[in-house]
């Protein structure tokens, strides 16, 4: 199993940025996705997770991104993406994605079973 994301880079304040992250081994369509973070001398953290099931595509988001990010999944590509708009300096961090965990929503790194590798995200002030 892999995971590989991409999509990082700098952008400015106010800025957008779109990660993208490529599944491979399995399928995923019945597993939790999610994306943490990483920032320079502090814990891996949550920002977004989705479920899909037969009702549809669950979203669950970290209160400092709710209205600014957006996750979405392609089953079908086995991929999870994470549209990050009105960017700021605090969202500077290495983004994993990652699958797993037992119960939604995936908030804790140590639940997922499979990470990608880190992908940069910099935003200047």
């Amino acid at each position: 199993v892999q995971l590989q994301a991409s999509g990082g880079g700098l952008v400015q304040a106010g800025g957008s940025l779109s990660l993208s992250c490529a599944a491979s081994g399995r399928t995923f369509s019945r597993d939790y996705m999610a994306w943490f973070r990483q920032a320079p001398g502090k814990e891996r953290e949550f920002v977004a997770a989705s479920h899909w099931n037969w009702i549809g595509d669950s979203t669950y988001y970290a209160d400092s991104v709710k209205g600014r990010f957006t996750i979405s999944r392609d089953n079908a590509k086995n991929t999870v993406s994470l549209q990050m708009n009105s960017l700021k300096p605090e969202d500077t961090a290495v983004y994993y994605c990652g699958v797993g965990g037992s119960s939604w929503p995936p908030i804790y790194s140590y639940g997922m079973a499979y990470w990608g590798k880190g992908t940069q995200v910099t935003v200047s002030s």
